[in-house]
Protein backbone atom coordinates (compact mmCIF):
# COMPACT_ATOMS: atom_id res chain seq x y z
CA UNK A 1 0.00 0.00 0.00
CA UNK A 2 1.20 3.22 -0.91
CA UNK A 3 1.92 5.67 1.34
CA UNK A 4 -0.95 8.47 -0.08
CA UNK A 5 -3.44 5.32 -0.02
CA UNK A 6 -2.43 4.53 3.38
CA UNK A 7 -2.95 7.85 4.59
CA UNK A 8 -6.18 8.07 2.52
CA UNK A 9 -7.92 4.61 4.06
CA UNK A 10 -6.68 5.39 8.04
CA UNK A 11 -8.09 9.13 7.66
CA UNK A 12 -10.88 8.13 6.09
CA UNK A 13 -11.41 5.36 9.45
CA UNK A 14 -11.27 7.82 11.52
CA UNK A 15 -13.42 10.64 10.30
CA UNK A 16 -16.62 9.34 11.63
CA UNK A 17 -15.17 10.53 14.93
CA UNK A 18 -13.38 13.26 13.93
CA UNK A 19 -16.26 15.40 15.43
CA UNK A 20 -17.43 17.06 18.29
CA UNK A 21 -20.52 16.34 20.45
CA UNK A 22 -21.34 19.78 22.17
CA UNK A 23 -23.45 17.76 25.33
CA UNK A 24 -20.47 15.26 25.61
CA UNK A 25 -17.93 18.72 26.10
CA UNK A 26 -20.14 20.37 28.44
CA UNK A 27 -20.50 16.99 30.43
CA UNK A 28 -16.66 16.58 30.50
CA UNK A 29 -16.27 20.63 32.13
CA UNK A 30 -18.34 19.52 34.57
CA UNK A 31 -17.30 16.46 35.55
CA UNK A 32 -13.34 18.04 35.55
CA UNK A 33 -13.66 21.46 36.59
CA UNK A 34 -16.05 20.88 39.24
CA UNK A 35 -14.14 18.00 41.05
CA UNK A 36 -11.06 19.98 40.51
CA UNK A 37 -12.99 22.61 42.45
CA UNK A 38 -13.88 21.05 45.37
CA UNK A 39 -10.91 19.17 45.73
CA UNK A 40 -8.98 21.95 45.74
CA UNK A 41 -10.95 23.56 48.62
CA UNK A 42 -10.87 20.26 50.26
CA UNK A 43 -7.60 20.91 50.61
CA UNK A 44 -7.50 23.83 51.77
CA UNK A 45 -9.97 23.12 54.73
CA UNK A 46 -7.88 20.53 55.59
CA UNK A 47 -5.10 22.08 56.45
CA UNK A 48 -6.47 23.02 60.00
CA UNK A 49 -6.43 18.92 60.14
CA UNK A 50 -3.60 17.18 58.55
CA UNK A 51 -1.25 18.86 56.14
CA UNK A 52 -1.02 14.78 54.64
CA UNK A 53 -4.75 14.81 54.26
CA UNK A 54 -4.50 18.29 52.15
CA UNK A 55 -1.59 16.12 50.46
CA UNK A 56 -3.55 13.59 49.33
CA UNK A 57 -6.61 15.69 48.46
CA UNK A 58 -4.17 17.77 45.85
CA UNK A 59 -2.88 14.34 44.56
CA UNK A 60 -6.48 14.07 43.48
CA UNK A 61 -6.39 17.66 42.04
CA UNK A 62 -3.40 17.23 39.96
CA UNK A 63 -5.00 14.39 38.24
CA UNK A 64 -8.07 16.92 37.46
CA UNK A 65 -6.03 19.47 36.53
CA UNK A 66 -4.42 17.35 34.01
CA UNK A 67 -8.09 16.22 32.19
CA UNK A 68 -8.01 20.07 32.17
CA UNK A 69 -5.06 20.60 30.25
CA UNK A 70 -6.71 17.52 27.89
CA UNK A 71 -9.93 20.26 27.32
CA UNK A 72 -7.40 23.19 27.12
CA UNK A 73 -5.49 20.41 24.43
CA UNK A 74 -8.24 19.95 22.79
CA UNK A 75 -9.70 23.30 22.36
CA UNK A 76 -5.89 24.01 20.56
CA UNK A 77 -6.76 21.35 18.00
CA UNK A 78 -10.24 23.19 17.54
CA UNK A 79 -11.77 19.95 18.09
CA UNK A 80 -13.27 19.97 21.48
CA UNK A 81 -16.38 22.55 19.91
CA UNK A 82 -17.71 23.08 16.59
CA UNK A 83 -17.49 27.03 17.15
CA UNK A 84 -13.74 28.08 16.73
CA UNK A 85 -14.75 30.98 19.67
CA UNK A 86 -16.01 28.79 21.83
CA UNK A 87 -12.43 26.49 21.94
CA UNK A 88 -10.58 29.61 22.20
CA UNK A 89 -12.76 30.87 25.13
CA UNK A 90 -12.30 27.57 26.79
CA UNK A 91 -9.03 26.95 25.85
CA UNK A 92 -8.02 30.13 27.22
CA UNK A 93 -9.83 29.90 30.74
CA UNK A 94 -8.49 26.00 30.99
CA UNK A 95 -4.82 27.78 30.22
CA UNK A 96 -5.02 29.76 33.28
CA UNK A 97 -6.08 27.01 34.92
CA UNK A 98 -3.12 24.99 33.96
CA UNK A 99 -0.56 27.79 33.21
CA UNK A 100 -0.13 27.00 29.66
CA UNK A 101 -0.48 30.11 27.33
CA UNK A 102 -2.95 29.23 23.80
CA UNK A 103 -1.98 30.85 21.43
CA UNK A 104 1.75 30.26 21.87
CA UNK A 105 1.00 26.36 22.61
CA UNK A 106 -1.33 25.53 20.11
CA UNK A 107 1.18 27.01 17.38
CA UNK A 108 3.99 24.93 19.01
CA UNK A 109 1.80 21.64 19.00
CA UNK A 110 0.48 22.30 15.69
CA UNK A 111 4.12 21.73 14.48
CA UNK A 112 4.79 19.40 16.42
CA UNK A 113 2.38 17.41 14.96
CA UNK A 114 3.88 18.13 11.28
CA UNK A 115 7.40 17.13 12.22
CA UNK A 116 6.96 14.63 15.25
CA UNK A 117 9.33 11.73 14.72
CA UNK A 118 11.17 13.84 11.55
CA UNK A 119 15.49 13.95 12.26
CA UNK A 120 15.48 17.23 10.41
CA UNK A 121 12.71 19.28 11.41
CA UNK A 122 13.51 18.80 15.52
CA UNK A 123 13.21 21.99 17.96
CA UNK A 124 9.66 23.06 18.30
CA UNK A 125 7.24 21.65 20.73
CA UNK A 126 9.39 18.92 21.16
CA UNK A 127 11.93 17.20 23.61
CA UNK A 128 15.80 16.98 22.81
CA UNK A 129 16.83 14.15 20.83
CA UNK A 130 20.08 13.29 19.70
CA UNK A 131 21.06 10.71 17.57
CA UNK A 132 24.09 8.49 18.39
CA UNK A 133 26.52 9.98 16.24
CA UNK A 134 25.28 13.47 17.31
CA UNK A 135 26.26 12.78 20.43
CA UNK A 136 29.16 10.91 19.32
CA UNK A 137 30.36 14.29 17.68
CA UNK A 138 29.16 16.68 19.89
CA UNK A 139 31.36 18.57 22.27
CA UNK A 140 31.88 18.22 26.05
CA UNK A 141 29.59 21.10 26.86
CA UNK A 142 27.02 19.76 24.47
CA UNK A 143 27.30 16.59 26.20
CA UNK A 144 26.97 17.64 29.88
CA UNK A 145 24.21 19.62 28.43
CA UNK A 146 21.79 17.17 26.93
CA UNK A 147 22.96 14.37 29.93
CA UNK A 148 21.71 16.78 32.63
CA UNK A 149 18.96 17.77 30.51
CA UNK A 150 17.63 13.99 29.64
CA UNK A 151 18.83 13.06 33.37
CA UNK A 152 15.27 11.89 35.00
CA UNK A 153 16.12 14.46 38.36
CA UNK A 154 16.43 17.15 36.34
CA UNK A 155 13.29 16.14 33.49
CA UNK A 156 10.46 15.57 36.20
CA UNK A 157 12.48 16.97 39.23
CA UNK A 158 13.29 20.52 38.18
CA UNK A 159 11.56 20.86 34.95
CA UNK A 160 8.19 21.18 35.29
CA UNK A 161 8.79 24.43 37.23
CA UNK A 162 10.97 25.60 34.33
CA UNK A 163 8.69 24.33 31.62
CA UNK A 164 5.14 26.11 33.20
CA UNK A 165 6.30 28.50 36.16
CA UNK A 166 8.91 30.10 33.41
CA UNK A 167 9.29 29.06 29.93
CA UNK A 168 5.95 29.81 29.17
CA UNK A 169 5.64 32.96 30.94
CA UNK A 170 7.99 34.66 27.72
CA UNK A 171 7.45 34.33 23.88
CA UNK A 172 9.00 31.90 21.54
CA UNK A 173 11.29 33.32 19.29
CA UNK A 174 9.54 34.46 15.93
CA UNK A 175 5.91 34.63 17.50
CA UNK A 176 3.52 36.63 15.94
CA UNK A 177 1.80 39.49 17.41
CA UNK A 178 -1.22 37.60 17.87
CA UNK A 179 0.81 34.82 19.83
CA UNK A 180 2.90 37.31 21.90
CA UNK A 181 -0.51 39.55 22.93
CA UNK A 182 -1.94 36.36 24.32
CA UNK A 183 1.09 35.35 25.71
CA UNK A 184 1.00 38.93 27.84
CA UNK A 185 -2.51 38.60 28.69
CA UNK A 186 -2.64 34.97 29.81
CA UNK A 187 0.07 36.25 32.40
CA UNK A 188 -1.76 39.09 33.10
CA UNK A 189 -4.77 36.70 33.78
CA UNK A 190 -2.74 34.33 35.77
CA UNK A 191 -1.25 37.07 37.95
CA UNK A 192 -5.25 38.14 38.82
CA UNK A 193 -6.22 34.86 39.27
CA UNK A 194 -3.14 34.09 41.85
CA UNK A 195 -3.73 37.34 43.57
CA UNK A 196 -7.27 37.23 43.87
CA UNK A 197 -6.44 33.18 45.78
CA UNK A 198 -3.59 34.90 48.22
CA UNK A 199 -6.30 37.62 49.38
CA UNK A 200 -9.27 35.83 49.71
CA UNK A 201 -7.33 32.58 51.90
CA UNK A 202 -4.06 34.29 52.73
CA UNK A 203 -0.57 33.80 50.39
CA UNK A 204 0.40 30.91 52.86
CA UNK A 205 -2.50 28.39 52.38
CA UNK A 206 -2.72 29.29 48.77
CA UNK A 207 1.13 28.15 48.54
CA UNK A 208 0.21 24.81 50.56
CA UNK A 209 -2.64 23.95 48.44
CA UNK A 210 -1.41 25.05 45.26
CA UNK A 211 1.82 24.82 45.38
CA UNK A 212 1.92 20.46 45.76
CA UNK A 213 -1.12 20.72 42.79
CA UNK A 214 1.17 22.73 40.42
CA UNK A 215 4.05 20.96 41.02
CA UNK A 216 2.18 17.38 40.96
CA UNK A 217 0.34 17.83 37.73
CA UNK A 218 3.61 19.15 35.93
CA UNK A 219 5.31 15.92 36.49
CA UNK A 220 2.20 14.05 35.37
CA UNK A 221 2.39 16.10 32.38
CA UNK A 222 5.97 15.88 31.54
CA UNK A 223 5.69 12.21 31.88
CA UNK A 224 2.92 11.51 29.60
CA UNK A 225 4.41 13.39 27.43
CA UNK A 226 7.71 11.96 27.22
CA UNK A 227 6.81 8.56 27.79
CA UNK A 228 4.18 8.72 24.49
CA UNK A 229 7.23 9.39 22.20
CA UNK A 230 10.17 7.63 23.89
CA UNK A 231 9.55 3.97 23.70
CA UNK A 232 12.32 1.57 22.31
CA UNK A 233 11.41 0.83 19.39
CA UNK A 234 9.99 4.04 18.55
CA UNK A 235 9.89 5.95 14.82
CA UNK A 236 12.23 8.21 13.29
CA UNK A 237 13.72 8.84 9.86
CA UNK A 238 15.07 12.02 7.96
CA UNK A 239 12.59 14.04 6.04
CA UNK A 240 12.94 12.10 2.43
CA UNK A 241 12.10 9.32 4.17
CA UNK A 242 9.54 10.69 6.65
CA UNK A 243 6.15 9.13 6.99
CA UNK A 244 2.71 10.89 8.28
CA UNK A 245 1.13 7.93 9.13
CA UNK A 246 4.09 5.93 10.47
CA UNK A 247 4.99 9.02 12.39
CA UNK A 248 1.56 8.73 14.33
CA UNK A 249 1.28 4.58 14.41
CA UNK A 250 5.13 3.59 15.06
CA UNK A 251 6.25 7.18 16.77
CA UNK A 252 3.40 6.91 18.84
CA UNK A 253 2.63 4.49 21.73
CA UNK A 254 -0.79 3.17 23.04
CA UNK A 255 -0.07 3.69 26.71
CA UNK A 256 -2.62 1.01 28.19
CA UNK A 257 -3.80 2.50 31.69
CA UNK A 258 -6.10 1.11 34.23
CA UNK A 259 -9.51 2.60 33.46
CA UNK A 260 -9.73 5.16 36.46
CA UNK A 261 -5.99 6.48 34.93
CA UNK A 262 -7.39 6.58 31.36
CA UNK A 263 -10.27 8.48 32.32
CA UNK A 264 -8.43 10.80 34.90
CA UNK A 265 -6.04 11.36 31.69
CA UNK A 266 -8.18 12.25 29.40
CA UNK A 267 -7.77 9.21 26.95
CA UNK A 268 -4.61 10.88 26.49
CA UNK A 269 -3.23 7.22 26.21
CA UNK A 270 -4.56 6.34 22.83
CA UNK A 271 -1.93 8.99 21.20
CA UNK A 272 -1.30 7.36 18.00
CA UNK A 273 -4.68 7.69 17.44
CA UNK A 274 -4.31 11.77 18.64
CA UNK A 275 -1.22 11.82 16.00
CA UNK A 276 -3.08 10.01 13.09
CA UNK A 277 -6.24 13.05 13.64
CA UNK A 278 -5.98 15.52 15.82
CA UNK A 279 -9.29 16.56 15.32
CA UNK A 280 -10.74 13.56 17.36
CA UNK A 281 -12.34 14.88 20.45
CA UNK A 282 -10.15 12.78 23.44
CA UNK A 283 -13.58 11.08 24.58
CA UNK A 284 -13.74 9.56 20.74
CA UNK A 285 -10.20 8.64 20.58
CA UNK A 286 -11.10 4.87 22.49
CA UNK A 287 -13.93 4.31 20.58
CA UNK A 288 -11.37 5.30 16.77
CA UNK A 289 -8.72 2.99 18.19
CA UNK A 290 -11.27 0.05 18.81
CA UNK A 291 -12.75 0.68 15.37
CA UNK A 292 -9.56 0.68 12.88
CA UNK A 293 -7.64 -3.06 13.25
CA UNK A 294 -4.63 -1.26 11.81
CA UNK A 295 -4.47 1.16 14.82
CA UNK A 296 -4.04 -1.74 16.76
CA UNK A 297 -0.36 -2.07 15.68
CA UNK A 298 0.56 0.59 17.35
CA UNK A 299 3.46 -0.14 20.45
CA UNK A 300 1.40 -0.80 23.22
CA UNK A 301 3.31 0.07 26.62
CA UNK A 302 1.39 -0.65 30.14
CA UNK A 303 2.52 1.51 33.14
CA UNK A 304 5.73 -1.13 34.45
CA UNK A 305 7.08 -1.07 30.81
CA UNK A 306 7.14 2.95 30.46
CA UNK A 307 9.54 2.87 33.09
CA UNK A 308 12.18 1.12 30.73
CA UNK A 309 12.28 4.66 28.74
CA UNK A 310 13.92 6.71 31.70
CA UNK A 311 17.24 4.93 30.34
CA UNK A 312 16.70 5.16 26.37
CA UNK A 313 18.26 8.59 25.84
CA UNK A 314 19.48 8.53 22.55
CA UNK A 315 18.17 7.56 18.76
CA UNK A 316 20.12 5.22 16.89
CA UNK A 317 19.95 5.27 13.36
CA UNK A 318 21.35 2.39 12.63
CA UNK A 319 20.01 -0.13 15.00
CA UNK A 320 16.39 2.36 14.41
CA UNK A 321 15.88 2.35 18.04
CA UNK A 322 16.64 4.15 21.50
CA UNK A 323 19.57 3.19 23.76
CA UNK A 324 21.19 4.36 26.60
CA UNK A 325 24.20 5.88 27.37
CA UNK A 326 25.95 3.02 28.67
CA UNK A 327 24.56 1.27 25.60
CA UNK A 328 26.32 4.23 23.43
CA UNK A 329 29.56 4.21 25.20
CA UNK A 330 30.30 0.65 24.94
CA UNK A 331 29.52 0.62 21.42
CA UNK A 332 31.85 3.62 21.04
CA UNK A 333 34.84 1.34 22.55
CA UNK A 334 34.47 -0.90 19.85
CA UNK A 335 36.46 -0.82 16.47
CA UNK A 336 34.55 1.09 13.74
CA UNK A 337 34.60 -2.22 12.02
CA UNK A 338 33.47 -4.37 14.80
CA UNK A 339 30.62 -1.83 15.40
CA UNK A 340 29.26 -2.44 11.83
CA UNK A 341 29.43 -6.42 12.03
CA UNK A 342 27.55 -6.01 15.51
CA UNK A 343 24.62 -3.64 15.02
CA UNK A 344 21.37 -4.55 15.48
CA UNK A 345 19.33 -5.13 12.91
CA UNK A 346 16.42 -2.82 11.75
CA UNK A 347 13.47 -5.01 13.02
CA UNK A 348 11.24 -3.39 10.35
CA UNK A 349 13.67 -4.89 7.70
CA UNK A 350 13.26 -7.70 8.77
CA UNK A 351 9.58 -8.33 8.17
Amino acid sequence: MTEPNQTMQLKKSVAPYERSTLAVSIRQMINTLLPLAVLWAAAYYSLSVSYWLTLAFAVGASFFVIRSFIIFHDCCHGSFFKNKRANDIVGNLTGVLTLVPYEQWKNSHAIHHATSSNLDKRGVGDLWILTVDEYASASWSTKLAYRLYRHPLIMFGIGPIFVFALQYRFNRKGARRKEKINTYYMNAMIIAFYAFMCWAIGWEAFLLVQGPVFYISGVLGVWLFYVQHQFEDSYFEHDKEWSYVQAAVDGSSYYKLPKLLQWLTGNIGFHHVHHLSPKVPNYYLEQAHDAVPPLHKATTITIWQSLESLKFRLWDEEGKRFVSFRTVRDRLRKPAAERRNTAPADPRRAS
